[in-house]
């Protein structure tokens, strides 16, 4: 018979594939002797099993449930389903990856209509026993049977205004039971006439069943999908004895980290509330006081609480995220884990936990997610634009950064605003945020919330994000629906434009002027173990000089990828350009070529001074020509006029260009195949450039000229020889020895397959990864978007495939690219250009394949070098 559900006491922290996170630290802190509320565990593999049987719990599964609470009974001298004392229980969700925000729970499980009067006269105490009741209606009408949260909240504030009072603690026993039995109506009148479950068994085995399920709801699958979460690893249950906050002055809830989440500074950093339970104090439904406050309060549980903490940090060796409670006086921790934080908060910490002897460079590395690094790059306001700003009001700064755009009001307008939508700058403006709220943050510069504190769930999910966010801005009245907020003075409309410092909580009218960030200090340090750890070379893929010495300043170790069509944008240019495509011979060509040169060898002169010796991969032209031929009336008459032709004659040659599938048409080689006199007109730019650089600055450069979208060998030889020809030509005139190598890019699935026989001819392989991806899956990259939601939804792939590897498919042919041609020639060397090349899981992959390097956009370069040393400390 499976092992389905463990008690506290059976597990431990290196049992966290199968309990959970949550459930292996309970099971650690009880092994510790810690104040922890008993309870057992429900496994991760009972998840996978739930959805195998089709969404249903097994008979054994259940059996073993009703026999660990049974002994959980006997511990706590309780019965569960009593009238008189009966044991409460929580239902909470743990995942073996901290998904903050993304789970249910449920707490105060087990009361019924009976129960809570029994309650109420053991506690002595009917408020606190109707308050527990009402929240229970609440959570188990929301979680489990998907009533709608809003629903009760109406009610909360319709009964807060009626009794003329602001919190619900000012609510009395009275108030609290006519809640109750207000929520049951609700409940009632959603459920189609069916009363609210009184059965403790039933309210269980359905809270388990809710959490289960919500391994798969809307949010968790976008949280997945952002973090590079597995969706078959699924949510172990824990099922813990209450604990209450709410039983008056001296007992109470809250949140609290070893170290600063946002800066890493030492020292306890947190918030609780005085006669809370749990949800309020990450909810924000009422703003919470700071942890040090609680010596004054309740000294003896704030010296024991300290005490706790510290020797959690100890043990885990690292900071810690801690949920704690009080009940009456007693303290009890209900979870540690090691704490989501900034990325400028992680750097910090792993770097002062080496200097404090707790850990090593080696684990101080692979402590720091790459992909946070992105969070070192974000914008600070313009200093000479922030002096203008006018400040209207401040909160807490949740999340550090600056953001400034349009204010939206729903998740839903957000998303369809900003990133991945419209593309505006949006600030989300919310009463308070929630789970649902996921996919909007994520497409806002900076997110605005009335209620919450610093661990608030738009506190939390914002700093993993790494975007800017103040909460808690108890100055706001907003009306929602209305799409309107007031502060300041100022009445604010969906579209009007604030501005956010996350890093110190002001609010600012206005669109303030925002400049990138700069990074330093512990950075450095950080960059320089990863550095020493990795094997993978990192580039950059950059066009411009501006973008190159950026990238170097962020540590590319050369290009990867230059792509010479983006040189031919220019005002002064694209008219050359379009003058060559519209071209009836190859004299005509070659000289609107000829006046090409001038610019795209300045270009790569440039270039190659920027790099300072440092390689650089240049891809010949690869776009498909009508990209650059005119579409507006007034550029197609100018061009004309140029060309000594009628407008006319310049539109039907445009038109003539059009393809119907223009990203496996005449592009890459093709136009190479056709137009040889470009790619002579590029060698010749590319190796001049070379050649002058290196006799003026003394760089050694060995220019790398990489041929695209190659399917065939003969095709790589006939563009190569005409490489060869003109750049030899070169080296004669300019009297050089210059070394030069051809390569190609692998795009296309024949060159991987016959990857031993294009290697004949190529000295380097580049892997185009974007449009390798485009047509290995046969669908394009421009258009996926529009379906590829419903494939997350449906499970059918649990990530964008542009976003991060396909490692079985695409990866397949990368691997069988290097194994063949690394077998025809040993010396080849191998990359990726593609976006690929800066997503930490697809660098695993490459280093695991053995490439010789990656290369990725300038600003996901400390990523890559971060997540290559990490690959280089995890496949040693």
């Amino acid at each position: 018979m499976n092992k389905w559900v463990y008690k506290f006491k059976e597990g431990s922290a290196d049992m966290r594939n199968l309990l959970g996170g949550k459930g292996a630290n309970l099971a650690e802190m009880t092994n510790l002797g810690l104040p922890i509320p008993q309870g057992f565990t429900v496994t991760t593999e009972a998840c996978t099993d739930y959805y195998n049987q089709g969404k249903q719990i097994s008979e054994e599964i259940q059996e073993q449930i009703f026999a660990n609470l049974k002994d959980l009974e006997e511990l706590m001298g309780k019965k569960f389903g009593d009238t008189e004392d009966p044991l409460l229980v929580s239902v909470r969700s743990g995942a073996r990856a901290s998904m903050p925000g993304m789970m249910d729970t449920i707490l105060n499980l087990g009361l019924n209509d009976v129960a809570v009067e029994g309650f109420a006269k053991k506690t002595g105490n009917p408020r606190f026993a109707y308050d527990s009741y009402r929240r229970f209606i609440q959570m188990y009408s929301d979680v489990v049977m998907e009533v709608p949260k809003s629903f009760f909240e109406k009610i909360i504030d319709e009964m807060k205004e009626e009794k003329g009072v602001t919190y619900d603690t000012e609510l009395t026993a009275e108030d609290l039971k006519e809640l109750a039995n207000k929520f049951k109506a609700v409940y009632k009148e959603a459920m189609n006439g069916e009363e609210f479950p009184q059965d403790p068994r039933e309210q269980l085995m359905g809270a388990v069943k809710a959490v289960f399920r919500s391994w798969d709801n809307p949010r968790a699958i976008v949280y997945r999908r952002m973090n590079d979460i597995p969706g078959d690893w699924g949510t172990a249950v824990n099922v813990q004895c209450m604990v209450f906050g709410n039983k008056g002055d001296t007992s109470g809830t809250g949140v609290a980290f070893t170290r600063n989440p946002s800066t890493g500074e030492k020292g306890i950093y947190g918030e609780y509330l005085i006669n809370a339970q749990g949800e309020d104090v990450v909810a924000g439904v009422r703003t919470p006081q700071p942890i040090t406050k609680l010596a004054e309060d309740l000294p003896e549980c704030y010296k024991e609480f300290m005490a706790i903490a510290n020797k959690l940090e100890d043990h885990y060796r690292d900071m810690q995220d801690m949920e704690f409670t009080i009940e009456e006086g007693k303290l009890y921790f209900l979870q540690t884990r090691n704490g989501k934080r900034t990325a400028p908060a992680a750097i910090n910490i792993a770097c002062d936990l080496v200097d404090e002897g707790k850990i090593t460079p080696e684990e101080a590395v692979l402590r720091i997610e790459a992909k946070s690094l992105d969070q070192l790059l974000h914008p600070t306001f313009d200093a000479a634009a922030l002096k203008a700003g006018e400040v209207i009001g401040s909160a807490l700064p949740a999340s550090p950064g600056a953001a400034a755009g349009k204010v939206y009001f729903t998740a839903d307008d957000a998303k369809a605003a900003g990133k991945g939508g419209r593309g505006e700058r949006v600030i989300l403006v919310r009463l308070e945020t929630s789970p649902e709220d996921i996919e909007g943050m994520h497409a806002a510069e900076g997110i605005l919330t009335v209620r919450g504190g610093m661990t608030s769930h738009a506190a939390v999910v914002a700093r993993g994000m790494g975007t800017c966010c103040v909460s808690g801005c108890g100055e706001i009245k907003i009306d929602e629906e209305a799409k309107v907020f007031t502060l300041g003075g100022y009445e604010f409309h969906e579209g009007d434009y604030i501005s956010l410092d996350g890093s110190t909580g002001k609010i600012y009218k206005g669109d303030i002027k925002t400049q990138e960030a700069s990074v330093g200090g512990n950075f450095g340090r950080i960059m320089e173990w990863a550095d020493q750890f990795r094997t993978l070379k990192v580039r950059t893929n950059a066009d411009t000089p501006a973008d190159t010495l950026n990238a170097v300043k962020l540590g590319a170790e050369g290009i990867g990828l230059c792509r010479t069509e983006h040189m031919f944008f220019g005002e002064e240019r694209i008219p050359k350009i379009r003058k060559m495509i519209l071209s009836d011979t190859v004299e005509q060509r070659e000289a609107a070529l000829n006046e090409l040169l001038v610019f795209q060898k300045a270009d790569f002169k440039a270039m190659y001074e920027a790099l300072e010796g440092r390689p650089m991969t240049v891809r010949y032209l690869d776009p498909p020509l009508h990209e650059f031929v005119p579409t507006d009336a007034e550029d197609i008459a100018a061009l004309a006029a140029d060309m000594g032709l009628t407008a006319e004659a310049v539109k039907a040659k445009c038109d003539s260009l059009h393809e119907f599938n223009p990203m496996m048409g005449h592009r890459g080689c093709r136009l190479a195949v056709t137009y040889p006199e470009i790619a002579k007109m590029q060698t010749r730019a590319v190796m001049e450039a070379a050649i002058e650089v290196k006799n003026e600055k003394g760089y050694d450069i060995v220019p790398e000229i990489m041929i695209p979208l190659i399917g065939e060998k003969k095709e790589l030889k006939f563009v190569k020889d005409i490489v060869v020809e003109v750049a030899e030509a070169v080296k004669a005139e300019k009297n050089s020895d210059i070394q030069y190598s051809i390569g190609t890019m692998i795009e296309i699935p024949r060159a991987a397959l016959t990857a031993d026989a294009v290697a004949d001819e190529a000295e380097f392989f580049s892997f185009g990864t974007n449009d390798l991806t485009q047509m290995t899956f046969g669908f394009s990259r421009d258009d996926a978007g529009k379906f590829l939601d419903s494939y997350y939804q449906n499970k059918i792939y649990e990530s964008d495939p542009f976003a991060r590897l396909d490692q079985t498919g695409v990866g397949q042919l990368v691997e069988m690219a290097v194994t063949k041609g690394r077998a025809a020639r040993p010396t080849l060397k191998c990359g990726i250009c593609g976006e690929h090349g800066g997503d930490p899981s697809s660098v695993e992959f490459c280093h695991k394949v053995g490439l010789n390097y990656v290369s990725c956009s300038p600003f996901r370069v400390p990523i890559a070098r971060l997540a290559a040393a990490q690959a280089a400390l995890n496949n040693k």
